[in-house]
């Protein structure tokens, strides 16, 4: 009796655990995502950014910035982060290549690409999205600062598939 109640356990967390990968997209083509700073602020701030966007104004406040980190993350050609997304708000900075954005609720799947020297804001909190090097021989090399990641937590939450692009 107590081994099938075990064997029933372990098959259980099996099921749990694939379960949890075949629905998680993780990324491919990572060459590299060292975090090359992670800190606390010293002053008690608050952080609120203004994102105006397709005749809208969407206001995104970190909860608790007291935590920031910092990561470079470089995609080789035809490389994507997979879908995620962060505890709280992300500034990206792209250094080199070309990163095409896509939006977990836009229906039509429509990529937004940002340049080389071009920054933009993820706002996180629940934001479903994929990052995409869409080029075929050059790397995409990004700089992110993450705000509301608590001390000991992962930056990036996976996410399944919306399903609404055919990649």
């Amino acid at each position: 009796m107590k081994r099938s109640w075990m064997a029933a356990t372990a098959g259980m967390a099996a099921l749990v655990l694939v379960g949890t990968v075949a629905v998680a997209t993780p990324g491919s083509g990572v060459v590299e995502a060292p975090v090359l700073g992670r800190g606390s602020f010293t002053d008690n701030v608050g952080i609120k950014f203004t994102l105006k966007k397709d005749g809208g104004t969407n206001v995104i406040n970190a909860k608790d910035p007291s935590q920031a980190m910092v990561q470079k993350v470089v995609l080789g050609p035809g490389g994507h982060t997979g879908w995620h997304t962060h505890p709280g708000p992300v500034v990206v900075v792209v250094a080199s290549g070309e990163l095409t954005y896509y939006d977990a609720d836009d229906p039509t799947c429509t990529g937004v690409t940002y340049p080389a020297g071009s920054a933009f804001l993820d706002p996180g909190h629940g934001h479903i999205h994929i990052a995409r090097n869409l080029s075929t021989s050059d790397n995409l090399v990004l700089y992110a600062t993450y705000f509301e990641v608590p001390a000991g937590q992962t930056q990036r939450l996976d996410a399944p598939d919306p399903g609404n692009c055919s990649f």
